[in-house]
């Protein structure tokens, strides 16, 4: 991740996160605090069009625009182990291309970070097993 190309106001922050073992596999658990509103991470990684991804396809294709899809299957994007929620404690914002997430609400230690994935990416890899978020474990 590139800190310069962030917001000024987000460039000093820097999260204490860790990636363990969740409801869903791996998931990102936050180590430290979190206000509500504050910038968590950025989900990063190589820029493809529309037909290098369709070429490539996968899970960690998040689309930016009709013709920018970052490539988050890297390990060094962390953000990548952030699972979907239908009850999550974080947002995505893109701004110019670039994907963030920020807390929806305050986050304490030890909780999971989430975000709600959305319509198309429900349908093809979580719908046909079962959504295995807290929310509709319970």
């Amino acid at each position: 991740m590139n800190s310069k190309l962030l917001p000024k106001k987000y460039q000093n922050i820097k999260r204490s996160l860790s990636v363990r073992k969740s409801s869903a596999g791996l998931g990102l658990f936050a180590s430290e605090p979190i206000e509500k509103g504050g910038f968590v991470i950025e989900y990063f990684g190589p820029i493809l069009t529309r037909k290098e991804s369709d070429k490539k396809g996968g899970k960690y294709l998040f689309e930016t625009s009709e013709n920018r899809i970052i490539d988050g299957a890297s390990r060094k994007n962390i953000a990548r182990y952030i699972n979907h929620s239908c009850k999550p404690n974080c947002e995505i914002e893109i701004m110019r291309g670039r994907v963030y997430l920020f807390a929806k609400r305050a986050i304490e230690v030890g909780e999971e970070l989430s975000y709600d994935y959305g319509g198309e990416y429900l349908e093809e890899y979580i719908k046909p097993f079962g959504c295995k978020c807290d929310a509709c474990r319970v």
